[in-house]
């Protein structure tokens, strides 16, 4: 036994630690072998900043679709909002043109109407 001994301590590269027995049997077995101390926090920090990147491409991802929906609806808005000014447009275009026609057929009675609403309108804007 104590020649054991003496061989361990003469060849201490030869014999392996537990945990390098542990990494054989696991790589025997197909997995990875378990980290050591010195080398998991790199480990951690590589993969922190794998998940930090993978973050940013799937936020910078959903940013562009979202800017590309309310890109695309600002233009169904603009398409109805300028719709919606041309039929305006035309409404007020033919009122117009009604009042007119309605004055020229009615004069006298466009100008009482006319002097009668100035006159209430005074009264407003005096007090």
């Amino acid at each position: 036994m104590s020649e054991t001994m003496t061989n361990k301590e003469e060849h201490p590269e030869e014999t392996p630690s537990v945990q390098q027995a542990a990494n054989d049997l696991r790589e025997a077995a197909g997995e990875k072998p378990a980290p050591s101390p010195e080398e998991r926090p790199q480990l951690l920090k590589e993969s922190a900043a794998q998940k930090a990147q993978q973050f940013r491409d799937y936020a910078g991802e959903k940013a562009s679709q979202i800017a590309d929906a309310a890109g695309e609806k600002a233009a169904q808005f603009k398409g109805v909002a300028g719709e919606q000014w041309e039929e305006t447009r035309i409404k007020a275009r033919e009122v117009h043109a009604d009042f007119e026609e309605y004055i020229r057929q009615h004069p006298t009675q466009s100008v009482l109407v006319a002097a009668g609403v100035g006159f209430l309108l005074g009264l407003i804007v005096r007090r």
